[in-house]
């Protein structure tokens, strides 16, 4: 009897646990598609089983599996711009990533900048390319002795705590609004000389014909920021990679066929030290690429050689801006214009290509700049609001600010001195001061006092750097400013 009394209740337990297994099962697939369709992540990469679980219960045992652990290395294993990082990248593939950030607006502005500055200023647009992979390089060493961080802000807040990551956080917010403006300008000024001669007017609004066709150019843009999916918006970056690449062709081309003007030797002066202060910041700008290399040094196979990257990345920049300042300085002299695309002869076939390709740059670019901005203001809306109804209010207030861009490029359309106010306040922090900063801080006491001494020189200089690039710019913004409404 007994034993008949033990083989019943062993199948009940038999069956109890069946049913709670099937329940757990039940309810790990319903949180993981409520999830799901709350945060729109892919349902692959969060759809993560755990089958220890199963034989936990099975064997009527404590659970001790480290769920939480599970649920963190997920989160952590997103970006700052919300995008799932799969750590497939080779590394070849993480070159061309890096490579892709770096190369960009600050094209357009070198060969004045080295027109300005003398060719002798090319050693500083090449000094602060090796800065800048230094920084790049210590910024991966404090993401490896903390594996937990995932993104530039992270690393603030392993630093100097609250306080660190929201002064981090303002300043990469301040830097995109003032890249967009920058773009916002360059997108103007180009499509002036694509339609030159086209007389446009408006009944209700007192707007010349280059504003409204800028105008009708953002309007244009505005859908990409309604896009939530980051692999269409990384398709319209990689666009504005091979445009960017495409107006560096064009250049190349004109020198190398000497068209129009271009066949034109020009001498460039040895150094004009009045004007490094402005310049300055056009230089650093053409290294900002700081607040994704956190990105992607999480998405490489081996984050080992994330240092490698950065030197072969690095150098091909600095090969590439460097290269690209002495042809358009040589090729238009004391004529070169604040974008190199404005002093290329107009009715040139290999002219058109260049202006069309620079005007698409900024119109690829909005979507992917907007993306970590938009997805913040998105989990910070009430958990109440369905999907779509943050999708709405996400892509109404993007679609505010560029307008409002927009309005500010407008006001103040002065390319380089612009440019070279942003490179010189909030490049300069970027990519240069903050990382010094925050590997001292991180591991102080920890680092030789050459590494000490170095760190320390860089700050000072990035400071002296970037105030007076910054009082210089401001001060040509002002005067250009008060001579505009004065005429």
């Amino acid at each position: 009897m007994k034993v008949l009394l033990t083989d019943l209740n062993y199948l009940l337990q038999c069956k109890m646990l069946k049913s709670l297994r099937k329940i757990l099962s039940l309810r790990s697939k319903y949180c993981i598609k409520q999830r799901n369709y709350e945060h729109g992540e892919n349902s692959e990469a969060l759809s993560v089983q755990f089958p220890n679980c199963n034989d936990c219960v099975e064997e009527n045992k404590h659970c001790n599996c480290d769920h939480i652990v599970a649920v963190e290395d997920r989160k952590n294993s997103t970006t700052a711009e919300g995008a799932s990082v799969d750590s497939n990248s080779s590394f070849v593939h993480s070159v061309i990533n890096m490579v892709g950030m770096l190369i960009g607006l600050g094209q357009l502005s070198t060969p004045y900048a080295v027109e300005k500055g003398g060719w002798g200023s090319a050693l500083l647009l090449i000094g602060l390319g090796v800065i800048c992979a230094y920084t790049s390089h210590i910024l991966g060493k404090c993401l490896e002795k903390n594996p937990k961080l995932t993104s530039y802000v992270d690393i603030g807040n392993q630093a100097f705590g609250t306080k660190g990551r929201y002064l981090v956080a303002t300043f990469i917010y301040m830097d995109i609004f003032m890249a967009l403006v920058s773009y916002t300008i360059s997108l103007h000024d180009n499509l002036i000389t694509v339609f030159i001669g086209t007389h446009l007017k408006m009944k209700f609004a007192m707007l010349t014909s280059s504003q409204i066709i800028a105008l009708v150019a953002i309007l244009i843009a505005l859908p990409s920021l309604w896009i939530r999916d980051m692999s269409c918006i990384s398709f319209l970056s990689t666009g504005g990679i091979v445009m960017s690449l495409l107006v560096f062709a064009c250049v190349v081309a004109t020198a190398i066929f000497g068209v129009g003007e271009a066949g034109n030797n020009h001498s460039i002066p040895v150094f004009k030290l009045h004007n490094i202060p402005s310049i300055s910041g056009l230089y650093v700008f053409c290294y900002g690429g700081h607040i994704v290399f956190p990105d992607l040094y999480k998405s490489m196979k081996d984050p080992s050689k994330f240092t490698k990257v950065s030197i072969v990345s690095f150098t091909i920049a600095i090969a590439f801006y460097t290269s690209m300042g002495f042809m358009g300085a040589k090729m238009y002299g004391n004529d070169i214009q604040s974008q190199i695309t404005l002093s290329m002869p107009s009715n040139q076939i290999i002219t058109k290509i260049a202006l069309w390709a620079t005007v698409l740059v900024p119109m690829t670019k909005y979507a992917l700049e907007f993306a970590p901005f938009a997805i913040h203001l998105e989990q910070t809306l009430p958990n109440s609001l369905n999907g779509r109804t943050k999708l709405v209010i996400r892509g109404c207030v993007a679609s505010f600010l560029l307008l409002t861009i927009l309005v500010l490029a407008l006001s103040v359309p002065y390319f380089e001195h612009v440019l070279s106010l942003t490179g010189s306040l909030l490049s300069v922090a970027i990519c240069l001061v903050f990382p010094c900063v925050f590997y001292l801080k991180i591991f102080w006491g920890k680092i030789t006092r050459f590494l000490l001494v170095l760190n320390i020189s860089l700050v000072i200089f990035g400071v002296l750097l970037g105030g007076m690039g910054t009082i210089s710019s401001t001060k040509l913004i002002l005067q250009k400013l008060i001579s505009h409404h004065s005429t």
